[in-house]
């Protein structure tokens, strides 16, 4: 005999009680998603309050405009002027940026938008492999292989640089630009482009002046992280930049603010100047990040906007 089917109100009651089921794992998900998120904030809060806490009495005994203006570093002589090492992490992120970001943006086009399959299922996990180097061994074949070159094509006394250091930059943000540059060009719907050919535009202008503009947030997006990765890196530039705290020159060796700390911390003792010092450069390069990705975003808001 065939089970009789269940009562009409039976299968309201199962419905409902699936439905107390969903909307109590929904408010459980909701709850641990706003954990995370407040977890992250958390952890930000954490790392300023502890780098002002650091930093601040080294900023007060040497003084502000001494050490931010002060262009001699001797820890041995108590002098702590960081002007150098500002300068020259400026004109690296930004000489990495001018070679970097041209270069990955026309190579995300290309696979994106022009690559035939085969070249493209070769150049895509190329760039994947970039990601996945380790930094000391960009370092290291910079350190064997460029810094020599240098020394020898522009007749140095020594090869390692700010022109090594920039050019190691610009390669390790390459798989950075090109990955999430590639990825917002794919994303631009596809009528954008049919419309643009079929107002007689032809390719390389749809590329550029369609999917490009469209696909700007992403792109921007990828420029930010390329910076944060050349402002933040440290260990491949120890070993092609030379390390000394000149004020910034291509053919000079130079000290950025991520290597002054680096290379320092080590031998500095707890409680003195010099460490507290390290944590005011640490401040600053703090701050510094936040100030460029503040002034991004708000370029970017404006752009919208407009």
């Amino acid at each position: 005999m065939r089970p009789h089917p269940l009562p009409r109100q039976a299968r309201y009651i199962r419905i409902d009680m699936k439905k107390k089921k969903w909307k109590a794992a929904e408010r459980g998900m909701q709850l641990l998603f706003t954990l995370c998120g407040l977890a992250a904030v958390g952890f930000v809060l954490l790392i300023t309050i502890y780098l002002v806490i650091s930093g601040i009495p080294a900023m007060h005994k040497i003084g502000l405009f001494h050490f931010l203006f002060g262009k001699t570093w001797a820890a041995g002589q108590d002098q702590y002027g960081i002007l150098p090492l500002i300068l020259t992490s400026i004109y690296g992120t930004a000489g990495a940026i001018i070679i970097g970001v041209p270069i990955g943006f026309f190579t995300a086009v290309f696979l994106a938008k022009a690559a035939p399959a085969k070249v493209a299922g070769v150049i895509r996990p190329a760039v994947s492999l970039l990601a996945g180097i380790p930094s000391v061994i960009y370092g290291l074949v910079g350190m064997c292989v460029l810094v020599p070159a240098l020394r020898r094509w522009l007749h140095l006394p020594a090869g390692d640089s700010l022109l090594a250091a920039i050019i190691v930059l610009a390669i390790m943000i390459l798989p950075s630009i090109i990955s999430l540059s590639e990825t917002a060009m794919e994303a631009v719907p596809k009528e954008y482009e049919e419309a643009s050919l079929a107002l007689g535009a032809t390719k390389l202008e749809t590329w550029f002046r369609v999917s490009a503009p469209a696909a700007k947030s992403g792109i921007a997006a990828a420029v930010v992280l390329g910076i944060g990765r050349a402002i933040g890196e440290a260990m491949a530039i120890m070993m092609v930049a030379g390390n000394v705290a000149n004020m910034p020159s291509l053919t000079k060796s130079v000290r950025f603010l991520t290597t002054g700390i680096s290379i320092e911390l080590n031998y500095s003792q707890d409680g003195s100047l010099q460490r507290q010092a390290l944590f005011s450069i640490g401040l600053v390069l703090f701050l510094f990040i936040m100030l460029i990705n503040a002034l991004l975003n708000l370029v970017l808001k404006r752009g919208k906007e407009r």
